[in-house]
């Protein structure tokens, strides 16, 4: 069984080779055949070079295109029998990779998605951020009737047959939700484990609220509709 870890980067120089590091130890404890792919969005900063220095597989795009065309290029590249998101901002914490495999490793679940709003582990997140959550899973729950916690979560585990499943379309953040509502509809197994967040600390993030929360509403609406 192979393990692909992908990890969508821009702009992350100063976070992206602490997170690698971490994966990989955190991978080779698991035991399991791994690989991890790097994916640069065209990074105006060192990420690349970052990533490569550190002897995993890097991709980058010719232009900066977004974290949805990022992942699809990872995911097509990908060989895992599983295939692990982790954000590469230092915001997920990579030492908590198996308890986010074991459901799927256990046989429990499909797609497994690390949760920032379940109660057991410690969040610190915008409110902002929280509110617009908190909508999109109502919507969520509304089109397919299962409950979640945190579907903008970008630290996600799913086996290989979730993603052949499906076509994906997304350009930008709005992935996760498109991913999840296909998911579901094609009645794969969901399962949310707690996980650590901290925000992060260099950098701004390249989430508008506003704009790409109306993305984001709008491909769970469309996800319900279309194959």
């Amino acid at each position: 069984m192979l393990l692909s870890v992908i990890i969508p980067v821009y702009n992350e120089e100063l976070t992206v080779g602490n997170v690698i590091d971490r994966t990989k130890a955190s991978l080779q404890q698991i035991g399991l055949p791994y690989e991890v792919i790097v994916v640069d969005d065209h990074s105006r900063d060192r990420s690349l070079s970052e990533a490569t220095k550190r002897g995993v597989k890097a991709l980058t795009l010719k232009v900066h295109l977004g974290k949805g065309y990022v992942l699809r290029a990872g995911f097509a590249k990908a060989k895992g029998d599983i295939i692990v998101t982790i954000d590469s901002d230092g915001s997920h914490v990579p030492e908590e990779l198996h308890e986010v495999l074991e459901p799927i490793l256990q046989d429990r679940a499909d797609l497994v998605i690390g949760s920032r709003y379940m109660k057991h582990k410690p969040v610190a997140a915008r409110k902002l951020n929280a509110f617009g959550v908190r909508i999109f899973n109502y919507l969520i729950k509304a089109f397919t009737g299962v409950s979640i916690t945190d579907s903008q979560s970008g630290y996600r585990a799913m086996k290989r047959a979730v993603l052949d499943s499906q076509k994906l379309y997304a350009r930008e953040y709005e992935i996760e939700s498109e991913m999840l509502v296909k998911t579901v509809r094609a009645g794969f197994r969901v399962l949310e484990v707690p996980i650590s967040f901290e925000q992060r600390t260099y950098g701004r993030s390249g989430v508008d609220p506003l704009w790409d929360g109306s993305k984001i509403l709008y491909s769970i609406m469309l996800a319900r509709f279309r194959g």
